[in-house]
């Protein structure tokens, strides 16, 4: 029952949390205290999961005649996502802890908690679908309400975007059950299927915008612009990885015959993402959108060591989904943390910050290296890993990815020098670099991640490792 109240509690009590708040400050103690209660059990799961395999959490609401039933099953890559996911909210609440409007803003925070976990829970298609689906009712909320000028279009955009490649995913479900019989995504083996080619690319598709991989990233950009700070945290470094889990999980290991075949076509997306979104942060000036592109570059690594499809490149692919999410972060923080200060977007405007606010920025040139791929950074291990794991799926001619970390160090170099060093301009001269010590203090947790699992990065890849001990995919893994 309690991995149940995982899900709907969060969603009942987002509703009372706005009726009942709206005149108090509490909000932002209800959502921080749900949060760690979240990532505590979340840390239980962790440790009560048997070494390979599924471990049943229960069957609720069961509808047979259309095998509507709520299954709720985690496996170990399903809980990494619960703790990620955990952690993060609870580093957005401290981030968000001056926010405007607090009761709405924090209740559609929580709502997100319940739908997002119950993606990573639920094992029967339906029920995936309806929690995928709901995650975007509030990030359509919380980047139309408290974005930024043009915050209504990107919100617009971004929900017909995902919401069209929804209904790719729910035709190649529906296609799975009119084949196989049953839409438990566990059951499901690609020799019972007839059309597995194109459930694969149905499910690709889908897949490939929540990611997003070019060319289907357009909604991203605009999305993470106009979203405050703390909400294109929750973009970058859950809804992203949300599209990166379902790619691995249904894509690769449940398709894992298709996924050798057009293994290319996700290696080659991979590429371009990487290539094309680091020569458009190479050329921005608006720093939050440098950022977002610099976000989707990562996600193409990301891409790049799925489409390997080895034991060894998986797990890297999964360690820089996690790096990504703590190091992207804090960019975008501290980003939007300028933003509000001099309000302005434009490096051109800025300058000499370092002089100003030496610690915030100290972290956004610590974050930048990371993105960069410095070592003793969680970068540095990510990119490592994907790059030795795919030259030895794909050859040496895939040392082109070492040109996405030259475009990486020359647009935050750039970045850096236009912005924290250099002869400080006369609006940041004229502006005082204030922080409340909540904030900050979530932007010090993210640099000591960084920093922690750089060095020792052997923890979390014991944790990842475990996830594919168990799958043999196509004679790689």
């Amino acid at each position: 029952m309690s991995s149940l109240l995982l899900i709907f509690s969060p969603i009942v009590l987002s509703l009372f949390v706005y009726f009942i708040t709206r005149n108090s400050g509490y909000a932002k103690y209800i959502a921080l205290a749900l949060f760690g209660w979240m990532l505590f059990e979340s840390i239980t799961l962790y440790m009560q999961l048997p070494q390979t395999g599924y471990m049943l959490l229960g069957e609720f609401l069961d509808v047979k005649a259309f095998d509507f039933k709520l299954v709720l099953q985690v496996d170990r890559l399903s809980v990494i996502m619960l703790l990620l996911t955990s952690v993060l909210l609870i580093l957005v609440t401290l981030s968000s802890w001056s926010m405007k409007n607090q009761a709405a803003y924090f209740a559609l925070l929580i709502f997100f908690s319940g739908a997002i976990f119950g993606v990573f829970m639920s094992t029967n298609f339906l029920w995936f679908f309806i929690f995928w689906e709901l995650t975007l009712i509030p990030m359509y909320f919380l980047v139309g309400v408290w974005g930024a000028e043009g915050r209504v279009y990107a919100a617009i955009k971004f929900f017909l975007y995902t919401h069209v490649a929804s209904m790719f995913i729910l035709l190649a479900f529906f296609l799975i059950y009119k084949q196989s019989g049953t839409f438990d995504m566990t059951m499901i083996k690609e020799a019972v299927l007839v059309t597995p080619t194109l459930i694969w690319w149905l499910l690709f598709i889908g897949f490939a915008v929540k990611m997003p991989l070019f060319p289907f990233h357009t909604w991203l950009p605009d999305a993470h612009v106009q979203a405050p700070a703390p909400v294109s945290v929750l973009l970058a470094g859950v809804l992203l990885k949300m599209g990166a889990y379902a790619m691995i999980r249904m894509v690769i290991l449940m398709l894992p015959l298709e996924a050798q075949k057009y293994a290319w076509v996700i290696l080659i997306l991979g590429l371009l993402s990487l290539l094309y979104a680091g020569f458009m942060a190479l050329y921005e000036t608006h720093v939050k959108k440098m950022v977002a592109y610099s976000s989707i570059s990562h996600m193409g690594l990301v891409a790049i060591a799925i489409s390997a499809m080895s034991f060894e490149s998986l797990s890297a692919g999964v360690y820089e989904m996690i790096g990504h999410a703590f190091i992207i972060s804090p960019l975008f923080l501290i980003a939007g943390f300028f933003h509000h200060k001099t309000g302005s977007w434009q490096m051109g405007d800025m300058g000499g910050i370092m002089q100003k606010s030496p610690y915030v920025s100290a972290i956004f040139v610590l974050a930048g290296l990371g993105a960069l791929g410095l070592p003793a950074t969680m970068g540095f291990i990510g990119e490592l890993t994907i790059l030795i794991s795919s030259i030895e799926r794909f050859g040496t001619w895939l040392i082109i990815i070492l040109l996405g970390s030259m475009l990486s160090a020359a647009y935050l170099i750039w970045t850096f020098r236009r912005v924290i060093y250099g002869e400080m301009s006369e609006l940041v001269m004229k502006t005082e670099f204030s922080m409340s010590k909540v904030e900050f203090l979530s932007l010090m947790i993210f640099a000591i991640l960084i920093v922690l699992f750089g060095i020792y990065p052997q923890p979390l890849f014991d944790m990842i490792n475990q996830v594919f001990s168990g799958y043999v995919i196509g004679g790689a893994l």
